[in-house]
């Protein structure tokens, strides 16, 4: 395998480096040529995220993942619901609900706030409608009209 740095010159402004390395086999299903921006590089590399916010990040998308807990989300984000009337919109037991709503808790999704006896639901910022609405829109794309 040879390597090589070559120069390219896009305008009279600014060089650009690359980092050119031919192709082997093992690469020939996805590019003949292997090419690095060095300046693309650095430039996304200063902005990667740290691994415990890719962690937390990680975590949030895998309670998202669970598609009780999508449902219960989605209703949420209609509106503020005690425990009573999120298993009747859902058709699930207390126990079901209340065990994914400690879930949606524990991740920081869902805020609960008690009057008298009863413990209302409600999502626990517009962050989280974003993510529910986000995936929805993506979803409904992706299905044939």
């Amino acid at each position: 395998m040879t390597s090589r740095v070559i120069e390219v010159k896009p305008s009279a402004k600014r060089t650009l480096k690359y980092d050119y390395v031919s192709s082997n086999s093992y690469m020939s299903d996805t590019c003949d040529v292997f090419c690095i921006n060095k300046e693309a590089v650095e430039d996304v590399r200063s902005k990667m995220l740290n691994p415990q916010l890719v962690a937390d990040a990680t975590e949030i998308f895998k309670v998202l993942g669970d598609p009780t807990r999508m449902r219960l989300l989605y209703a949420l984000a209609q509106r503020e619901l005690c425990v009573c009337d999120l298993t009747a919109v859902l058709g699930m037991t207390q126990s079901a609900i209340s065990h994914q709503l400690r879930v949606l808790r524990s991740a920081r999704l869902v805020r609960y706030r008690k009057m008298g006896t009863i413990v209302y639901y409600s999502l626990a910022d517009a962050h989280v409608v974003q993510l529910i609405d986000g995936g929805v829109d993506h979803a409904r794309e992706s299905q044939p009209r």
